[in-house]
């Protein structure tokens, strides 16, 4: 029972949200009407998500009065001291209710169990999660297929199956999916495995890391070969050196940042349920590695918040995990599983992941350098503080609520009961971060003043530290001619302008040393159960020796994996420093010119239907790839036939300067005219529109096997989501349809065209976010 006024309690409640989180809140959180406008304040996304949670309660004691779990769950997150992960925020309390970020589902080395696995991932997509898989127990590509008498394709084509999947499906309408694919370095086709994310643009729905074993490290070591192992049979199929291995992963992961790796046998060792199954793979970002079929779900405590009197505030600190590790618990009870069997293995070991955010603005606050060894000496008692506090209330819980049911098959069985199989993971915590105005994860501070790119469906957002912007303007070294000259530089470890003792704390991701990145996930690695998300950033000019040494400290710190990230290594990435350039980038833009064009080339023709009459696009490619586009439509010297000319002019110039064929497809997608058409595959607003859908046709055509072609139509058509009986979310999504005429459907607020996705009408506008879904 709860006997709380709503209205009442929320009002003697306000959060004081920054504008960044309000429009994070706004755009992906807050519950919307029949127009796409928000419904709800974010203080009732709070109490709805409060109040939804501490039901659980009601399960274990049916007289319960949730009154104060109410108030005690709405209180952690108002304050903005800990945060759930974004599906509990964004369902909980809503139809949906699927309130886990993390999966793993099982890949067995058969078409049955290849393309039930991706009917799953559909499904979890479509709930709002992301999923991780291993593909090492695949056989090797050109292995023999006793069934068809053929010879397999391997891994890497049934992941770009999985990816095309994931790219057709809306998670949620809030989040697109994302996956985590694992290989194991003893799989034959590892080499393939390490090079398939080279192209950018590849496999853009994946992470990928390679699963290390100790048995590849001790041959590294040594310099030696190692084996590799057939998973069909489990046999000796091969050798390969592992230093020459080694040396690809660190070339590709200096060149793009991927893969990553994560220590495969000491994830294992630490595997706290052994006899129930192997761990092979970890969720899309790394951090909580699962079972098959298991899922977790995640929240942070946001350390800026546990300062008092200048000192770590560790009675504050004790009762918020406390209720945290409430909140997590209920959320396995109340959370509906997008798979009965989830639903099972989750609830058998009800793993939930507490971690932390704002980790370099406490260090702030403490006026203690992030990378120095007051702050590693921080981090290990911190870290250990909230594992040891999170055991404890999970010991708690299981005094009124019973141990998870295989603990008598983990390693806690000869321990004092225990509710939860694993109580703390690192993540992220790039969304509630915004929300919650806090520095990511234990990352460092990126830069003082930093834009965001690629969020919210690539809108850009600026934001500066406030902490140093007061300190400056109370100091009296506040001026906006420093603020310029930070947002270039990205810190102020060179600017004399600032006093030393505020360059000392104020450090930046580029002023930390890559050994001081690995000391700092390695002290919080040790008290932690699962694992930690942590990425080492690297200047642009970071040699692949760097990385290296990056790779074998965290291996030899007690690291479960590691990532690395070399700055301006990728076309795009999430967080630049404002007007921060490369003089090398410079020049190569400055020496751009255009290849030559062969005598010969081949290529392929597209039919598109536009507003303006059929239109014939072709494409043709060079050894280097695509390298020019024609057009055809109507008559010659037309209007319309010009401008189409023109473009595939402007189009073949680019291409054959080097230009990214995405950027090209980016530019032209989407532009409108008075007279769009409803063509096979959707709309076709313009023959500009038209010119990108055929290039994009081409490029997805070149780099997917016919297989996943197929996978993409079925998908497409709903068939993975729809395929066993009609729901009520298909039967409107064809209601839709058949009421859709064509015409010239505009957004009512901005007057951009409306794209038809999921059942609703969406503006592709970000920085507008008008939908009507029936």
């Amino acid at each position: 029972m709860t006997d709380i006024n709503k209205d009442e309690f929320i009002s003697q409640n306000a959060v004081d949200f920054k504008k960044n989180a309000l429009k994070v809140l706004e755009q992906r959180y807050l519950k919307k009407d029949a127009d796409g406008k928000p419904c709800e304040k974010p203080e009732d996304m709070l109490f709805r998500v409060a109040q939804n949670i501490a039901q659980a309660d009601a399960i274990y004691d049916k007289d319960a009065d949730l009154s104060e779990s109410v108030k005690e769950f709405y209180s952690a997150m108002a304050n903005l001291d800990f945060l759930p992960n974004s599906p509990t925020l964004m369902n909980a309390g809503r139809q949906l209710q699927q309130l886990s970020a993390c999966f793993v589902l099982p890949i067995e080395d058969s078409m049955d169990s290849i393309f039930e696995t991706l009917k799953n991932t559909a499904l979890i997509h479509k709930s709002g999660g992301g999923t991780g898989f291993s593909f090492s127990r695949l056989r090797p590509r050109q292995d023999s297929v006793q069934s068809t008498s053929g010879v397999s394709s391997g891994p890497v084509s049934f992941m770009q199956v999985f990816n095309s999947a994931t790219e057709a499906i809306k998670q949620g309408g809030t989040r697109r999916g994302a996956n985590m694919g694992i290989l194991r370095i003893d799989h034959p086709d590892i080499l393939d495995f390490i090079a398939c994310k080279t192209r950018d643009g590849a496999l853009s729905n994946f992470n990928i890391s390679v699963a290390v074993t100790d048995e590849f490290m001790n041959a590294l070591e040594k310099e030696e070969d190692y084996a590799l192992y057939n998973p069909r049979n489990g046999e000796i199929c091969g050798k390969l050196n592992a230093k020459e291995v080694f040396d690809k992963i660190v070339d590709n992961a200096w060149n793009n940042g991927e893969p990553g790796i994560i220590f495969i046998d000491r994830i294992n060792d630490k595997n706290p349920t052994p006899a129930v199954g192997l761990i092979e793979s970890t969720n899309p970002c790394g951090e909580q590695p699962l079972l098959p079929y298991e899922s977790c779900n995640l929240g942070s405590i946001n350390l800026g918040h546990f300062i008092k009197d200048s000192k770590v505030d560790w009675k504050k600190l004790e009762k918020t995990i406390k209720t945290a590790v409430h909140f997590l618990d209920n959320v396995i009870d109340m959370n509906n599983y997008p798979l009965k069997k989830i639903k099972e293995v989750t609830r058998s070991n009800r793993k939930i992941g507490l971690g932390i955010m704002g980790w370099a603005d406490m260090l702030l606050y403490l006026g203690i350098p992030y990378g120095s060894n007051e702050s590693l000496d921080l981090a290990d008692k911190v870290m250990e503080f909230i594992q040891t506090k999170s055991r404890e209330a999970s010991c708690e819980l299981a005094l009124r609520r019973g141990a998870f049911p295989n603990f008598s098959n983990s390693i806690f069985s000869n321990d004092k009961p225990i509710r939860n199989a694993t109580t703390t993971t690192i993540a992220p915590t790039g969304t509630i971060g915004i929300i919650a105005s806090a520095s990511g994860g234990i990352e460092p501070i990126f830069g003082l003043v930093y834009k965001r790119e690629n969020c919210l469906d690539n809108e850009e957002m600026f934001e500066v530290n406030p902490y140093f912007e007061s300190i400056a303007k109370k100091q009296g070294f506040y001026s906006k001619e420093l603020m310029d000259k930070i947002a270039k530089h990205g810190g102020v470890k060179d600017l004399k302008e600032v006093p030393k003792e505020i360059r000392k704390v104020f450090i930046t991701a580029h002023d930390i040393t890559p050994d001081e990145h690995i000391k700092m996930q390695a002290a919080f690695q040790k008290w932690t159960d699962n694992a930690v998300s942590k990425t080492v950033n690297f200047p642009y000019s970071a040699t692949k020796e760097d990385v290296k040494s990056v790779y074998l400290l965290s291996y030899k710190t007690g690291c479960k994996g590691v990532t690395v990230y070399r700055d301006g290594s990728r076309k795009l990435q999430v967080l630049n420093i404002a007007d921060k350039k490369d003089e090398k980038q410079d020049e190569v833009v400055k020496n751009k010119h255009p290849r030559k064009r062969p005598n010969k080339t081949t290529g392929s023709t597209f039919l598109m239907n536009t507003g303006c009459g059929r239109m014939y696009v072709t494409i043709n490619e060079d050894d280097k790839g695509p390298c020019e586009l024609f057009t055809q439509l109507g008559k010659s010297g037309a209007c319309t036939s010009s401008q189409a000319e023109a473009i595939g002019r402007l189009v073949s110039i680019s291409l054959r300067s080097g230009v990214d064929t995405q950027s090209i497809i980016t530019q032209l997608k989407g532009i409108r005219c008075p007279n769009p058409i409803i063509a096979e595959g959707g709309a076709i607003l313009s023959c500009a529109d038209a010119i990108a859908k055929a290039l994009e046709s081409y490029v997805r055509e070149k780099s997917m096997p016919a297989l996943e072609l197929i996978v993409e139509k079925a998908v497409n058509a709903n068939e993975f989501i729809h395929s066993q009986s009609p729901t009520k979310e298909s039967e409107s999504e064809d209601k839709a349809i058949k009421n859709y005429s064509g015409g010239n459907p505009q957004c009512p607020d901005c007057g951009a065209m409306l794209t038809f996705a999921e059942g609703c009408m969406k503006c592709p506008d970000p920085a507008c976010g008008y939908s009507k879904c029936w």
